[in-house]
C-alpha cells in the first residue's frame, strides 16, 4: 500500500513538471481571423507566435505575419503572453502516452537564457517545427515538446481548441 502511495506521488509531481508555473492567460474566439493561427492550430508541424504591441496582437508564422487590433474584450478580460509572448501549434507527432495529437503553447522566451541569466530573449521560429534562440543559439524541437539542445525544455502552458476558440490558462 505504501509503495503505491509513493508511486502516485512520484507520477503526480511528474505531471507536474510538464507544465511551468508562470502566468499566462489569453483567449481568442473564431481563430480564423488569423490565418498564422489558424493554420498552426489544424495543420500538423505548424506553428505560429503571438506577441502584443502598438494595441495590436501578432500572430506570426515562418511565411505569415497577421495583426488584429487588442479589442475591448482582452482589455477587459486581460490577457498576459508569458515572457516574451507564445508559441501555439499542432506537432507533427504525438504526445507520449497520449492517443491523439493536441495543440500545445510554450513560451517565446529561450528557457536556458532566462534559468540560466534571469533574461528574456525571443526564439525565431525556423523550418521543420524548430526555433532558435536569436542570443545564445539554442535550438528547441516544437514537435518534440520543446525539447532544448541545451538540455532545458520550453516552458510550457496549458491550452486547450475548443472549435475556432482558443482558451491559453496558466
Amino acid at each position: 500500500m505504501l509503495a503505491i502511495a509513493v508511486v502516485s506521488l512520484t507520477a503526480c509531481e511528474k505531471a507536474d513538471h510538464l507544465y511551468c508555473n508562470l502566468p499566462a492567460r489569453f483567449t481568442m474566439e473564431n481563430i480564423y481571423q488569423a490565418p498564422a493561427l489558424y493554420t498552426a492550430c489544424n495543420s500538423m508541424g505548424q506553428f505560429c507566435t503571438i506577441t502584443a504591441s502598438s494595441g495590436n496582437f501578432e500572430f506570426k508564422s515562418i511565411t505569415k505575419t497577421d495583426r488584429l487590433p487588442i479589442t475591448g474584450g482582452y482589455v477587459y478580460d486581460g490577457f498576459y503572453l508569458g515572457l516574451s509572448g507564445l508559441i501555439v501549434g499542432l506537432p507533427d507527432r504525438t504526445e507520449m502516452l497520449k492517443d491523439q495529437i493536441e495543440v500545445v503553447c510554450f513560451d517565446l522566451a529561450c528557457s536556458y537564457c532566462y534559468h540560466e541569466f534571469g533574461i528574456t530573449k525571443p526564439l525565431k521560429l525556423q523550418e521543420n517545427g524548430k526555433a532558435q534562440c536569436t542570443s545564445c543559439k539554442s535550438l528547441y524541437d516544437l514537435n518534440d515538446m520543446g525539447r532544448g539542445s541545451e538540455g532545458k525544455s520550453l516552458y510550457r502552458y496549458h491550452v486547450r481548441l475548443i472549435g475556432n476558440t482558443l482558451v491559453i490558462a496558466n
